[in-house]
């Protein structure tokens, strides 16, 4: 089956005329409506509250440090150093002190790495951070995708299998119910000596994109992986346990990959402290988000999902950089 409409994801001067009357890009639009909406009515029905947040932060989610798997982008705004934002996480957990139900939003997100088939300079995220642990956060994913996908199935599945071949991926994980799991000590464990599956550094490991397509075609097309080393993670999850060597954190494996991560937060500021120490990265940093732990502590969870790394899947694309109606590459001018 071709994979690439004939608009492609190449950012040629005439792209923007080609793609206005390709069914791909109106189907795409539909789809970004779709989501768009039910996320709002999804998170209506649990009094979870949406925030309008900038776009700028002090304080980006995935600093410069172990843990670390994307690269801020900094900007200078009248003088002042800053970073748009790659999570607005912390503020959802801010969020979270003034409705314990949860706080979410739909935003877009910021990365300095060189885009690729699986991977965008410039992102939408679906995120959402809520009262309660690892598994309330897994529960209310699996809610979420569940009736994402039922939602496609009912409003626009002729259009879908149009352009995907077929929709027995969203008939799947509409009728799962319960998404399996394993942790990444069975992962690694199941992908045995394949070192092209599991990247090893100096106190962790993790797993590559060759590791989470091997898990997908032998365990299960739609697969949870917990409990990653915390040192192959950021310093705000929680500790999985007492030698502070696994993390209360989960990716969900589906289409390319990991395209929702989630995991729980420390409570405390003591908590984060020990964590920025032992992931190296200073705390005068993230002064503010220590501060509101020690002020207010509170056991949250919450979970991002990437927005065209869904669409990918859900039209059974293989290159991300198609998902976008006008294309952004870092270090290139791109009109309109």
């Amino acid at each position: 089956m071709e994979k690439f409409s004939h608009g492609g994801w190449r950012p040629a001067a005439d792209r923007f005329i080609k793609i206005m009357e390709d069914p791909f890009y109106r189907t795409l639009i539909d789809l970004q409506d779709l989501l768009t909406v039910r996320t709002a009515e999804f998170w209506r029905q649990r009094q979870v509250k949406a925030l309008h947040l900038p776009i700028t932060t002090g304080s980006v989610s995935s600093p410069m440090g172990l843990g670390s798997d994307s690269v801020p982008v900094g900007v200078d705004l009248f003088g002042q150093r800053t970073y748009l934002a790659d999570s607005m996480q912390f503020m959802l957990e801010y969020g979270c002190r003034f409705n314990p139900q949860g706080a979410w939003y739909l935003m877009p997100s910021f990365r300095g790495e060189d885009a690729d088939e699986t991977h965008l300079n410039q992102f939408f995220h679906s995120e959402a951070e809520i009262e309660g642990g690892l598994d309330d956060v897994i529960d209310v994913v699996e809610n979420y995708l569940t009736m994402l996908s039922r939602s496609v199935l009912e409003q626009i599945a002729g259009d879908i299998a149009a352009h995907a071949g077929g929709t027995d991926h969203l008939e799947h994980m509409a009728a799962l119910g319960t998404f399996p799991r394993m942790t990444l000590d069975e992962a690694v464990q199941h992908l045995g000596g394949d070192p092209l599956a599991v990247e090893v550094a100096d106190g962790w490991r993790t797993l590559t994109r060759h590791g989470e397509r091997r898990l997908m075609a032998e365990v299960s097309p739609v697969l949870w992986v917990t409990h990653f080393d915390h040192l192959s993670v950021p310093f705000y999850q929680a500790y999985g346990d007492a030698d502070r060597r696994t993390s209360l954190s989960a990716d969900l494996l589906f289409g390319v990959g990991e395209v929702v991560g989630s995991g729980e937060r420390h409570t405390t500021g003591e908590q984060v402290r020990t964590a920025l120490a032992q992931h190296g990265v200073p705390e005068a940093d993230y002064q503010w988000y220590v501060e509101m732990k020690d002020v207010r502590p509170m056991r949250t969870s919450g979970f991002g999902l990437g927005v065209e790394r869904w669409l990918l899947w859900v039209l059974n694309r293989w290159d991300i950089r198609e998902l976008q109606l006008a294309p952004r590459l870092n270090g290139v001018t791109i009109a309109p």
